[in-house]
């Protein structure tokens, strides 16, 4: 069988390429006023919340946090703080890479463009590219769309940018719900579903599966 060898490799960054550490920054602010069974499903809820978010018309990403944040702590009985929803927010751009994922990127972009397109503001997402230990192409954020992923814009945005079709790139997400299944509905077929453990396995969607970007070369015949 022929490997795929795509115009450009595209990505997913918080969660996928970026240690998204959303659950332990809410551990840091409530861990010590609930039980770990409540913990858990706070964690659960404000990922939920932030999803919910995004689907609504395009604002800010310190919006999306702060009314998700304040949504998960009204369901739980949790005191909200505006300064609590800042602290997380002004997290995002200190976080980096998970372990496998700089020596894994810079193999593949010897030989393929690397592009991001990152439901990030322009502010925040150069210092989480920074700390990859790879050169990319091109770094595309839901700002500059006007619309987060899950949306299609997002990802028509990416396209009309690089002046290429679906059946061009290579898109890879550690999640079916933000990047994968849309993938999927606007004819991108060629995805790598990087499992971190997020959500559950889909093969509806068609992917190959990697445990981390350390395969990924070996994907694209590298």
């Amino acid at each position: 069988m022929t490997t795929f060898r795509p115009k450009y490799i595209t990505f997913d960054c918080h969660g996928t390429l970026i240690n998204f550490q959303m659950a332990e920054a809410a551990r840091d602010l409530y861990g010590d006023r609930m039980s770990e069974q409540k913990m858990l499903q706070f964690i659960a809820d404000f990922s939920a919340y932030r999803l919910d978010e995004v689907m609504a018309d395009w604002k800010p990403y310190a919006e999306v946090v702060h009314n998700a944040l304040a949504r998960t702590c009204k369901r739980n009985g949790i005191h909200f703080k505006d300064e609590d929803a800042h602290m997380v927010y002004n997290r995002v751009p200190t976080w980096g890479p998970h372990p496998d994922v700089p020596a894994g990127l810079a193999k593949v972009a010897k030989e393929i463009p690397l592009v991001i397109l990152s439901n990030a503001m322009n502010s925040q997402i150069m210092s989480n590219v920074e700390k990859l230990g790879a050169p990319f192409h091109a770094v595309y954020t839901a700002e500059q769309a006007g619309a987060y992923k899950p949306h299609f814009r997002a990802f028509e945005y990416m396209l009309d940018m690089l002046g290429c079709g679906p059946e061009n790139i290579l898109h890879c997400s550690s999640s079916f719900r933000y990047d994968l299944m849309s993938a999927h509905d606007l004819g991108i077929k060629n995805k790598v579903w990087v499992n971190r453990g997020h959500e559950p396995a889909n093969p509806y969607y068609g992917y190959t599966e990697i445990a981390g970007i350390s395969g990924l070369p070996g994907v694209v015949g590298l």
